[in-house]
């Protein structure tokens, strides 16, 4: 099966349901997180308007810090603390962080000068734990509605359970 991309023209609502119905399909029978997180990260980059940088940071226990995962933009920051900018804090918190001008951000780590909005989304293992941060940068001002937001996390429901499959 081959992935074809399809207009997302209706509502908020409607196009974040086909965005995750087609998440699904991508990540139907593959187990490579590294494949899922790199198919997210573009279908993402395909589907939402006015964003320069989408992709992830993954918890390395080893090291205690977030390290750059699969994405689609200018290169990045390859390791971030806890705590620090808008990715660590999302990790610390163990919650989504959305800031509508990063520049008022205090710590904001500045991988592309021309980001102006971020949300943080953080997946979660089946132990609830933060596995990774999912990452999207805009150079719009106030980019990510709250609705946005929301719909955002059921995506990443969907990784989750591409990264974790439920047990048969």
């Amino acid at each position: 099966m081959s992935f074809q991309p399809v207009s997302y023209d209706s509502s908020l609502e409607k196009s974040y349901h086909t965005l995750c119905q087609q998440g699904k399909a991508l990540f139907l029978d593959e187990n490579s997180q590294t494949a899922n997180l790199a198919n997210a990260s573009a279908l993402l980059n395909q589907f939402l308007s006015n964003v320069n940088w989408v992709g992830f940071y993954i918890w390395d226990d080893t090291e205690n810090e977030l390290v750059l995962g699969p994405f689609q933009g200018l290169p990045a920051c390859n390791r971030i603390t806890p705590g620090k900018g808008v990715c660590g804090t999302a990790y610390e918190k163990k919650q989504t962080v959305r800031v509508e001008d990063v520049h008022a951000f205090p710590g904001h780590i500045a991988c592309d000068a021309a980001s102006q909005s971020e949300i943080v989304v953080p997946l979660f293992t089946p132990e609830g734990d933060v596995y990774g941060v999912l990452d999207i940068d805009s150079p719009v001002l106030n980019r990510f509605s709250e609705q946005e937001e929301s719909f955002l996390r059921q995506f990443a429901d969907e990784i989750e359970n591409a990264l974790f499959p439920p047990e048969n």
